[in-house]
């Protein structure tokens, strides 16, 4: 069968590459040869002692002498060869002679010829090897073009393009949970349709706007609606793919991005992840000076281009704070579109918009999914809409059901059951008085229920139970009592420990670690330390990833913060023992239901407390 052009590229290339290391290979044997003779050769070297010893016995029958050895053949074995280092010895010949030797002394009169090819050689070969690498890296970088090609390929752009017949796919009906952003968007997307509308007033064009916010918040699912709505080619890519190990290719790709962008206007070019190139420039020894270059060609770039020439540049990033300030001034990104986690109708949105995609059934609450979802992303919903879809389809059921829901939920949270951890009795007893501990303290705080559930199955997250809050509604501001009832929670379940065993165990770490977190941030953040009053001794970084917070006050000041945090929490864990004391009994009898149960609910756990106690 005849090959088409379409197949036989392949073949020729495959050809190419076995040709160039069947080259490699013969010259690293050839290089070999001549730096190791002895270790490429099959000759049979022997002592020049052992040679002499052999001429006077009579054995050597046939000698050649150069300058640097001696080549000999025995008597009767004609075929094989002996070799050993000259020496100077001025009787050789008289002993040759009297022993009958046929023998012939030549004169190496290329040996400095060949000293020179030897050691200029393994240089030829590196240089030659570079060059066939790079050559393929310049034609892999521009299809089948040349070497001149090959090394103008290298500075193009790798934007992948999506013309106004292809498009994203996504429009803002695809974007939920974000209204705040879309409606700031929205207004470029109407420029870009409309310009002479804006024109008429003396309204400029904003030339760039900068999606800022979490991972996972939906930022490059914005600017893929943005171009879905504006119906423009849209240039992708990300701000890694103009560092490249050749000094100036990132300002290259720079500017061959916006030539060709200029070439397709109106047009929209996304920059995902900006902060690769566009890290704050200073003056620190070990600056990437590849990548400042970048960065000026696109400060330049962006300050070049006309404000009607119809270019619209989004980009995204988690962290803003460590941007250049001449990449956010006015003219530049003129927008910070903030994309923040979803907040109670956006989650419920977003829920909706996912589950519009699989088989749901009537009885789901997303009202009650969304409130017990604080804090998710819009990729963290999207996660647990499937996870539903997965275990709803290996519990046999035809959609996706309101206790499906859940389990995702606690899946994402604290990760899935693990049955093979079977915890001896005292440890599960130890586990249940804990997590009721927790959900007691809380309870008996605030005269209501707190908890969606309690279980002490252990989880793959490392959790040997976990406690499940079943907050009422979505708040923003809290007071100092209601933090200090946030801490008592906490350490609720140190709490039940000490009240019911009289030790303590290591499951109450993370707890620790939480209470002590909110308990410094009530001093050093929000300002209510009776002692310090309202002074900022800690402010926040990178509020969008890990959120650390970094220490604002001298060491002597944080001694004393160390000591208030400590009273703090003192004063809260009394406290929480305090009520647990008060209703040892109720804590008891809820805990060994628990232990015989393994989950318990809300409501179970409600119904329990009030036998005992007076929660209204």
């Amino acid at each position: 069968m005849k090959n088409t052009p379409n197949e036989s590229k392949p073949e020729k290339r495959r050809q190419g590459g076995i040709f160039r290391w069947f080259s490699l290979g013969l010259m690293l044997v050839l290089l070999g040869s001549i730096l190791f003779p002895g270790v490429m050769s099959s000759r049979n070297e022997v002592s020049y002692s052992e040679f002499l010893r052999q001429v006077e016995a009579g054995k050597v029958a046939k000698a050649e002498i150069n300058e640097s050895e001696i080549r000999y053949v025995l008597e009767g074995e004609k075929n094989k060869e002996y070799v050993t280092g000259a020496m100077d010895n001025p009787k050789l010949v008289e002993t040759l002679t009297a022993n009958n030797v046929d023998f012939t002394q030549t004169i190496n009169r290329s040996n400095t010829l060949l000293s020179v090819l030897i050691s200029v050689l393994p240089f030829l070969l590196l240089i030659g090897f570079y060059v066939l690498m790079i050559r393929g890296a310049m034609r892999r970088s521009g299809g089948e073009g040349g070497m001149m090609g090959g090394m103008g390929a290298v500075g193009k752009s790798k934007a992948k393009m999506y013309s106004v017949e292809e498009q994203t796919g996504v429009t803002f009906r695809d974007v939920a949970g974000q209204d705040e952003a879309k409606e700031s968007l929205m207004e470029m997307v109407d420029y870009l349709h409309d310009p002479e509308k804006y024109a008429r007033i003396g309204a400029k064009q904003p030339k760039g706007a900068l999606l800022v916010g979490p991972p996972g918040t939906g930022k490059t699912l914005l600017a893929k609606a943005v171009a879905g709505e504006a119906k423009v080619p849209f240039f992708h890519l990300s701000g890694s793919e103009f560092v490249e190990m050749f000094v100036g290719v990132g300002a290259s790709r720079v500017r061959d991005l916006f030539q060709n962008a200029a070439k397709n206007v109106p047009c929209i070019v996304f920059i995902d992840e900006i902060d690769a190139i566009g890290k704050r420039r200073d003056n620190a020894l070990g600056g990437n000076d590849e990548r400042e270059q970048t960065l000026n060609q696109l400060l330049s770039e962006m300050d070049g281009f006309e404000s009607g020439k119809g270019i619209l540049v989004l980009a995204a990033t988690n962290r803003p704070e460590i941007l250049d300030q001449a990449l956010l001034r006015p003219g530049r990104f003129d927008r910070r579109v903030i994309v923040d986690r979803p907040d109670l109708p956006g989650r419920k949105s977003i829920l909706k918009v996912h589950a519009a995609k699989v088989l749901v059934s009537d009885d789901v609450d997303f009202d009650g999914i969304a409130l017990a979802t604080s804090g998710a992303t819009g990729a963290d919903l999207a996660n647990m809409i499937n996870e539903a879809a997965l275990h709803a389809v290996k519990e046999g059921h035809h959609a996706i059901t309101h206790s499906d829901l859940l389990v995702a939920v606690e899946e994402v949270i604290a990760g899935k059951e693990k049955k093979g951890r079977i915890l001896n009795p005292q440890e599960k007893r130890m586990v249940a008085f804990h997590e009721v501990g927790h959900a007691m303290v809380s309870a008996l705080q605030k005269k209501a229920q707190p908890v969606q559930k309690i279980t002490i199955v252990p989880r793959t997250m490392g959790a040997l139970g976990y406690t499940m809050n079943a907050p009422e509604e979505e708040r923003y501001l809290y007071t100092r009592s209601e933090l200090k009832g946030q801490i008592m929670t906490l350490l609720g379940g140190r709490a039940a420990e000490v009240v019911e065993f009289g030790d303590i165990t290591t499951g109450a770490s993370n707890d620790i670690e939480r209470a002590t977190e909110l308990a410094r941030k009530m001093i050093t953040q929000y300002g209510m330390s009776e002692k310090f009053g309202s002074m900022g001794l800690e402010s926040s970084s990178s509020q969008y990833l890990d959120g650390r917070d970094v220490t604002t006050c001298s060491e002597q000041t944080t001694a004393l913060v160390d000591e208030e945090v400590r009273q703090l929490i003192e004063a809260c864990q009394q406290e929480a023992t305090r009520l647990l004391e008060e209703n040892h009994s109720s804590l008891t009898r809820i805990s060994e239901y628990l232990i015989e149960k393994e989950n318990l609910t809300g409501e179970e756990f409600m119904e329990l407390l009030k036998e005992n106690t007076q929660v209204a």
